[in-house]
């Protein structure tokens, strides 16, 4: 069996780090991905918001340099989350993260937009795991 997903929207708001009693790092990431397509003579948007998990060191990373509206590049796979509240079966699918990447929106004049401080910058490409 076969499961990747690849999705590139921005985060609906900030990233959420907390940590398990082992001390593993563990970030949680709000996507919004959006379709346009076309639907008679008008354009339409599609939607969907998506939670990601990120793990590790990439997970603390992701916490750090990532905000509300940046864009991201996440690859991973699809799970489902089941539980029961009041005899009642749920269920609902999120991203378990293995690669994240930041990027960069271009302003209105075509230069890449850049942090408020230069203290810091975000690496590149932050992964654990490689899956090549």
């Amino acid at each position: 069996m076969f499961n990747k997903v690849i999705l590139i929207g921005n985060l609906t708001k900030d990233p959420e780090l907390r940590y398990t009693p082992k001390g593993t790092p563990v970030c949680t990431l709000r996507l919004a991905c959006t379709t346009r397509y076309k639907s008679g003579d008008s354009m339409k948007d599609d939607t969907l918001f998506i939670n990601v998990v990120v793990w590790g060191k990439q997970g603390e990373t992701a916490a750090q340099y990532l905000a509300k509206g940046k864009s991201v590049l996440v690859e991973g796979r699809l799970q489902e989350q089941r539980w029961e509240t009041d005899g009642q079966q749920k269920s609902r699918f999120e991203i378990v993260a293995q690669g994240v990447r930041f990027l960069s929106k271009k302003d209105e004049a075509g230069s890449h937009d850049t942090n408020t401080s230069d203290d810091f910058a975000p690496p590149d490409e932050t992964t654990d795991l490689e899956p090549f």
